[in-house]
């Protein structure tokens, strides 16, 4: 199997979500180098599971997703970077840094859209959007038309941490992904309305 760059990452990354990121370690200047000579870069994005991000030595997730390299601009003094998610991965083996992380990968096969989740759909985006409204940020923000996008999208803007993120993006159906995100942003304005001394549900 042909040996796939790497990045250990703080946080998930979604199949169909952007990812911006400041690169200045050497090791990862030298991946970008590499992946620039390809026809279509990409590159692993896995959640550190203990460590940092900087330096080395983390001990990572065994699930991820592909970033297509999708716009590079030359800084001052990094090398600014947009990329997208494209498709779950997971590491088959990791193989020795040179210098930058590499593993070995297979593609997780992307779900098929179910018409019959159409409503749980809309339930969940309307939950996640009231999140976003409640928690102050912009809750009118576009997705794609893409349903099973869609779904990864809101996965991705739901309130929750790095790890139940990185569950989300574990799940086996779409199904799975649409109640877990429903259940987890429901929870997060529970949590949210209590800290914030407005009780439960209107």
């Amino acid at each position: 199997m042909t040996a796939t760059p790497m990045f250990p990452l703080g946080s998930v990354l979604f199949p169909h979500m952007p990812l911006a990121l400041r690169l200045f370690e050497p090791r990862y200047l030298q991946m970008l180098a590499g992946l620039l000579e390809q026809p279509r870069p990409e590159f692993g994005v896995v959640l550190i599971e203990r460590g940092h991000e900087v330096g080395g030595g983390d001990h990572r997730f065994g699930l991820g997703t592909m970033a297509r390299l999708i716009e590079v601009e030359a800084r001052e003094e990094f090398m600014a970077v947009v990329s997208v998610g494209t498709s779950r991965v997971r590491v088959d083996q990791w193989l020795p840094d040179d210098p930058f992380p590499r593993a070995e990968v297979s593609i997780v096969p992307e779900f098929e859209w179910e018409e019959a989740l159409a409503d749980e759909r809309h339930s969940v985006e309307a939950l996640v959007r009231e999140a976003i409204a409640l928690m102050g940020g912009e809750p009118d923000v576009e997705l794609t038309d893409d349903p099973v996008g869609r779904c990864w999208q809101m996965a991705a803007l739901a309130p929750v941490g790095a790890l139940d993120a990185w569950r989300l993006l574990g799940s086996a159906t779409l199904g799975d992904l649409l109640e877990t995100t429903k259940r987890l942003t429901a929870e997060a304005i529970d949590t949210y309305r209590m800290d914030s001394g407005s009780g439960g549900f209107d």
